[in-house]
Protein backbone atom coordinates (compact mmCIF):
# COMPACT_ATOMS: atom_id res chain seq x y z
CA UNK A 1 0.00 0.00 0.00
CA UNK A 2 1.35 3.42 -0.98
CA UNK A 3 1.79 6.27 1.45
CA UNK A 4 -0.68 8.97 0.39
CA UNK A 5 0.61 12.53 0.54
CA UNK A 6 -1.67 15.49 -0.10
CA UNK A 7 0.46 18.56 -0.51
CA UNK A 8 0.48 22.22 -1.40
CA UNK A 9 2.19 22.68 -4.74
CA UNK A 10 4.98 24.62 -3.05
CA UNK A 11 6.26 21.39 -1.49
CA UNK A 12 6.11 19.17 -4.57
CA UNK A 13 9.82 19.40 -5.34
CA UNK A 14 10.77 18.53 -1.76
CA UNK A 15 8.43 15.54 -1.60
CA UNK A 16 9.57 14.20 -4.96
CA UNK A 17 13.25 14.63 -4.07
CA UNK A 18 12.80 12.33 -1.05
CA UNK A 19 10.65 9.71 -2.78
CA UNK A 20 13.51 7.37 -3.74
CA UNK A 21 15.17 7.56 -0.31
CA UNK A 22 11.94 6.83 1.55
CA UNK A 23 10.99 3.98 -0.77
CA UNK A 24 14.45 2.42 -0.47
CA UNK A 25 14.29 2.55 3.34
CA UNK A 26 10.70 1.34 3.76
CA UNK A 27 9.73 -0.53 0.61
CA UNK A 28 6.72 1.76 0.35
CA UNK A 29 6.12 4.11 -2.57
CA UNK A 30 4.67 7.58 -2.26
CA UNK A 31 1.46 8.60 -3.97
CA UNK A 32 1.45 12.38 -4.07
CA UNK A 33 -1.32 14.77 -5.03
CA UNK A 34 -0.31 18.42 -5.34
CA UNK A 35 -2.31 21.57 -5.86
CA UNK A 36 -3.48 24.85 -4.41
CA UNK A 37 -3.75 24.83 -0.63
CA UNK A 38 -7.48 25.43 -0.74
CA UNK A 39 -8.09 22.52 -3.11
CA UNK A 40 -5.81 20.17 -1.15
CA UNK A 41 -7.52 20.96 2.13
CA UNK A 42 -10.92 20.37 0.53
CA UNK A 43 -9.83 17.01 -0.90
CA UNK A 44 -8.50 15.82 2.44
CA UNK A 45 -11.64 16.79 4.32
CA UNK A 46 -13.83 15.28 1.60
CA UNK A 47 -12.29 11.84 2.17
CA UNK A 48 -9.40 11.61 -0.30
CA UNK A 49 -6.95 8.98 1.05
CA UNK A 50 -4.40 10.94 3.07
CA UNK A 51 -1.60 9.88 5.38
CA UNK A 52 0.55 13.01 5.29
CA UNK A 53 -0.72 16.52 4.59
CA UNK A 54 1.30 19.64 3.77
CA UNK A 55 -0.38 23.06 3.81
CA UNK A 56 0.31 26.55 5.06
CA UNK A 57 1.26 26.56 8.73
CA UNK A 58 -1.97 28.41 9.54
CA UNK A 59 -4.08 25.73 7.83
CA UNK A 60 -2.22 22.86 9.51
CA UNK A 61 -2.61 24.52 12.91
CA UNK A 62 -6.33 24.92 12.26
CA UNK A 63 -6.69 21.26 11.27
CA UNK A 64 -4.78 20.24 14.40
CA UNK A 65 -7.07 22.32 16.62
CA UNK A 66 -10.09 20.55 15.18
CA UNK A 67 -8.57 17.08 15.46
CA UNK A 68 -7.95 16.54 11.76
CA UNK A 69 -4.17 16.43 12.16
CA UNK A 70 -2.35 14.83 15.10
CA UNK A 71 -0.90 17.89 16.90
CA UNK A 72 2.24 16.10 18.08
CA UNK A 73 3.21 15.36 14.45
CA UNK A 74 3.05 18.95 13.19
CA UNK A 75 6.45 20.22 12.02
CA UNK A 76 7.53 23.37 10.15
CA UNK A 77 9.15 23.13 6.72
CA UNK A 78 10.06 26.78 6.30
CA UNK A 79 8.88 29.91 4.53
CA UNK A 80 8.48 30.28 0.78
CA UNK A 81 8.41 33.62 -1.02
CA UNK A 82 6.08 34.53 -3.85
CA UNK A 83 8.11 35.45 -6.92
CA UNK A 84 8.17 36.30 -10.62
CA UNK A 85 9.39 33.90 -13.31
CA UNK A 86 10.20 34.06 -17.01
CA UNK A 87 11.16 31.45 -19.58
CA UNK A 88 14.81 30.42 -19.45
CA UNK A 89 15.43 31.84 -22.92
CA UNK A 90 14.08 35.30 -22.01
CA UNK A 91 15.88 38.27 -20.51
CA UNK A 92 15.55 38.83 -16.76
CA UNK A 93 13.46 41.97 -16.21
CA UNK A 94 13.80 44.54 -13.44
CA UNK A 95 11.22 44.02 -10.66
CA UNK A 96 13.13 45.82 -7.93
CA UNK A 97 10.30 48.21 -7.14
CA UNK A 98 6.56 48.49 -7.46
CA UNK A 99 6.90 50.81 -10.45
CA UNK A 100 9.31 48.41 -12.16
CA UNK A 101 7.00 45.46 -11.55
CA UNK A 102 4.06 47.45 -12.90
CA UNK A 103 5.93 48.10 -16.17
CA UNK A 104 6.90 44.43 -16.54
CA UNK A 105 3.36 43.17 -15.95
CA UNK A 106 1.81 45.74 -18.30
CA UNK A 107 4.31 44.80 -21.01
CA UNK A 108 3.54 41.07 -20.75
CA UNK A 109 1.37 39.49 -23.42
CA UNK A 110 0.36 36.77 -20.95
CA UNK A 111 0.76 36.25 -17.21
CA UNK A 112 0.76 32.68 -15.85
CA UNK A 113 -0.57 32.22 -12.32
CA UNK A 114 -2.01 29.53 -10.04
CA UNK A 115 -5.67 29.49 -8.97
CA UNK A 116 -6.53 33.06 -7.99
CA UNK A 117 -9.22 31.91 -5.54
CA UNK A 118 -7.64 28.96 -3.70
CA UNK A 119 -3.86 29.26 -4.03
CA UNK A 120 -1.64 31.40 -1.82
CA UNK A 121 0.34 32.98 -4.66
CA UNK A 122 -2.64 33.44 -6.97
CA UNK A 123 -4.73 35.22 -4.35
CA UNK A 124 -1.83 37.47 -3.40
CA UNK A 125 -0.88 38.37 -6.97
CA UNK A 126 -4.41 39.54 -7.73
CA UNK A 127 -4.17 41.79 -4.67
CA UNK A 128 -0.86 43.15 -6.00
CA UNK A 129 -2.44 43.91 -9.38
CA UNK A 130 -5.23 45.82 -7.64
CA UNK A 131 -2.71 47.72 -5.52
CA UNK A 132 -0.80 48.67 -8.68
CA UNK A 133 -4.04 49.86 -10.26
CA UNK A 134 -3.72 47.57 -13.28
CA UNK A 135 -5.98 44.60 -12.54
CA UNK A 136 -8.66 45.51 -15.09
CA UNK A 137 -6.02 45.99 -17.79
CA UNK A 138 -4.14 42.78 -17.04
CA UNK A 139 -7.06 40.49 -16.16
CA UNK A 140 -7.73 39.42 -19.80
CA UNK A 141 -4.09 38.33 -20.08
CA UNK A 142 -4.08 36.18 -16.94
CA UNK A 143 -3.75 32.43 -17.53
CA UNK A 144 -4.85 30.61 -14.36
CA UNK A 145 -4.09 26.97 -13.56
CA UNK A 146 -4.88 24.60 -10.65
CA UNK A 147 -1.37 24.95 -9.22
CA UNK A 148 1.76 27.01 -9.60
CA UNK A 149 3.62 23.98 -10.93
CA UNK A 150 1.18 23.64 -13.82
CA UNK A 151 1.26 27.38 -14.44
CA UNK A 152 5.08 27.29 -14.64
CA UNK A 153 5.04 24.28 -16.95
CA UNK A 154 2.67 26.11 -19.28
CA UNK A 155 4.83 29.24 -19.11
CA UNK A 156 7.84 27.18 -20.16
CA UNK A 157 5.91 25.84 -23.16
CA UNK A 158 4.38 29.16 -24.16
CA UNK A 159 5.23 31.08 -27.33
CA UNK A 160 3.81 34.52 -26.49
CA UNK A 161 6.25 37.40 -26.27
CA UNK A 162 6.80 38.54 -23.63
CA UNK A 163 5.35 36.20 -21.02
CA UNK A 164 5.83 36.08 -17.26
CA UNK A 165 4.54 34.08 -14.33
CA UNK A 166 3.98 34.51 -10.63
CA UNK A 167 3.98 31.72 -8.05
CA UNK A 168 6.01 30.32 -5.14
CA UNK A 169 9.81 30.25 -5.44
CA UNK A 170 9.86 26.49 -4.90
CA UNK A 171 7.53 25.86 -7.85
CA UNK A 172 9.67 28.02 -10.10
CA UNK A 173 12.91 26.33 -9.05
CA UNK A 174 11.84 22.77 -9.82
CA UNK A 175 10.14 23.50 -13.17
CA UNK A 176 12.41 22.98 -16.20
CA UNK A 177 12.33 25.75 -18.76
CA UNK A 178 11.61 28.68 -16.43
CA UNK A 179 13.95 31.01 -14.59
CA UNK A 180 13.51 32.74 -11.25
CA UNK A 181 13.53 36.52 -11.64
CA UNK A 182 13.21 37.15 -7.92
CA UNK A 183 10.73 37.66 -5.08
CA UNK A 184 8.13 40.37 -5.39
CA UNK A 185 9.43 43.83 -4.42
CA UNK A 186 9.52 44.62 -0.73
CA UNK A 187 6.22 46.50 -0.61
CA UNK A 188 4.41 43.44 -2.01
CA UNK A 189 6.49 40.70 -0.41
CA UNK A 190 4.74 37.55 0.72
CA UNK A 191 6.61 34.78 2.54
CA UNK A 192 4.32 31.90 3.42
CA UNK A 193 5.14 29.40 6.18
CA UNK A 194 4.40 25.73 5.45
CA UNK A 195 4.02 22.81 7.82
CA UNK A 196 3.50 19.07 7.58
CA UNK A 197 1.47 16.73 9.77
CA UNK A 198 -0.08 13.28 9.94
CA UNK A 199 -3.74 13.26 8.94
CA UNK A 200 -6.20 11.84 11.47
CA UNK A 201 -7.45 9.22 9.00
CA UNK A 202 -3.95 8.01 8.08
CA UNK A 203 -4.04 4.37 7.02
CA UNK A 204 -0.33 3.99 7.76
CA UNK A 205 0.22 6.32 10.72
CA UNK A 206 3.68 5.05 11.70
CA UNK A 207 5.04 5.37 8.16
CA UNK A 208 3.35 8.75 7.91
CA UNK A 209 5.16 9.90 11.06
CA UNK A 210 8.43 8.62 9.65
CA UNK A 211 7.98 10.53 6.39
CA UNK A 212 6.92 13.67 8.25
CA UNK A 213 10.14 13.54 10.28
CA UNK A 214 12.18 12.94 7.11
CA UNK A 215 10.65 15.98 5.38
CA UNK A 216 11.12 18.32 8.32
CA UNK A 217 14.32 16.96 9.85
CA UNK A 218 18.03 17.60 9.52
CA UNK A 219 18.48 15.07 6.72
CA UNK A 220 16.39 17.22 4.36
CA UNK A 221 17.65 20.59 5.59
CA UNK A 222 19.86 21.29 2.57
CA UNK A 223 17.16 20.04 0.20
CA UNK A 224 14.69 22.48 1.73
CA UNK A 225 17.10 25.39 1.45
CA UNK A 226 18.15 24.52 -2.10
CA UNK A 227 14.55 24.11 -3.16
CA UNK A 228 13.47 27.55 -2.01
CA UNK A 229 12.42 27.09 1.61
CA UNK A 230 13.78 29.67 4.05
CA UNK A 231 14.21 29.04 7.75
Amino acid sequence: MDLNVLSAGASKGLVESLRAKFSAETGVDLHGIFGSVGAIKERALAGEPCDVIILTAAMIDELARFGRVFPETVAPLGRVRTAIAVRERDAIPDISSGDALRKVVLAAATVYVPDAERSTAGIHFVKVLHALGIYETVEPRLRSFPSGAIAMRELALSSELPAIGCTQVTEIKYTPGVALVGPLPAEFELATAYSVGVFFKARQPELARRFTKLLSGATAFELRLGGGFEQ
